[in-house]
C-alpha cells in the first residue's frame, strides 16, 4: 500500500482549520471547495454531519481525475441534540456560548472519503463523537469572547485551539476532532479505503 504522502488528495472543504490538520498527518493535497447546497433533511448530528459530508465529497469527485481521493468533512456542536451552526452574530455567539458554559455539549465531524479509480470509485463515511465539558463563565467572559472575532466562523460559536481553550474543563474523545477532522481516525479508516487497491492490482 502506497504511504500517505504518496498519495494524491483533494480535500472538498474550505476549512483553514482541516487544512492544518491535512498538513499534520503530512498528506499532499489541493483544495477544492464544493458548490453544492448543504441540505440535509436528516435531524439526529450525527445524521446530518454524515449526510453532508457525503454531499461535498460526491460534488467535487464527479470532476476529480483517476487515483485521486476526494475528503469531504462536516462539523457540527450539539447540546441536548440540537445543533449550533455557526452564529450570524456577536449577540448569537453570546447566546451560543451562554448556553454551552457549565456544561457538556458533543461535537460531531461528518467524514467521506471517495478513491476514483479505473471505471469507478469506492468510499468510507463515518461521524465522530467528542464530549466537550467547559467550566463556568461568567457574562462578562461571554461578552468579551461572543464580541471578538475568534468564534463568528465556528461551528457553537468557540474556537478550542484559540483562546476559547481557558474555558475547557475536560474532553472526552478526540481533540482534533473538535477542531474539525479526527485525524486519527481519517488515517485509519483511508488504510481500509486503500487496502483495496492492493488486492485490484
Amino acid at each position: 500500500m502506497k504511504g500517505v504522502k504518496e498519495g494524491r488528495w483533494i480535500l472538498a472543504s474550505g476549512s483553514p482549520r482541516r487544512r492544518e490538520l491535512l498538513e499534520q498527518m503530512g498528506v499532499e493535497f489541493e483544495v477544492r471547495i464544493s458548490g453544492v447546497e448543504e441540505r440535509t433533511s436528516a435531524v439526529l448530528p450525527e445524521d446530518v454531519v454524515l449526510e453532508l459530508s457525503e454531499l461535498k465529497a460526491e460534488d467535487v469527485a464527479q470532476e476529480a481525475s483517476e487515483g485521486v481521493l476526494i475528503l469531504g468533512a462536516d462539523t457540527v456542536v450539539s447540546l441536548e441534540g440540537r445543533i449550533m451552526g455557526k452564529p450570524g452574530s456577536h449577540e448569537e455567539a453570546c447566546e451560543m456560548i451562554g448556553s454551552l458554559q457549565g456544561r457538556t455539549h458533543q461535537v460531531f465531524t461528518g467524514v467521506t472519503m471517495i478513491y476514483k479509480e479505473r471505471g469507478g470509485q469506492r468510499g468510507i463515511s463515518f461521524a465522530e463523537r467528542t464530549d466537550v465539558t467547559l467550566y463556568p463563565m461568567s457574562e462578562e467572559e461571554i461578552r468579551e469572547y461572543g464580541e471578538s472575532e475568534e468564534p463568528m466562523d465556528k461551528a457553537g460559536a468557540y474556537g478550542i485551539q484559540g483562546r476559547f481553550a481557558k474555558y475547557i474543563l475536560k474532553i472526552d474523545g478526540d481533540y482534533s476532532n473538535v477542531v474539525g477532522l479526527p485525524v486519527g481516525r481519517v488515517y485509519q479508516e483511508w488504510k481500509r479505503l486503500m487496502e483495496g487497491e492492493d488486492q485490484d492490482d
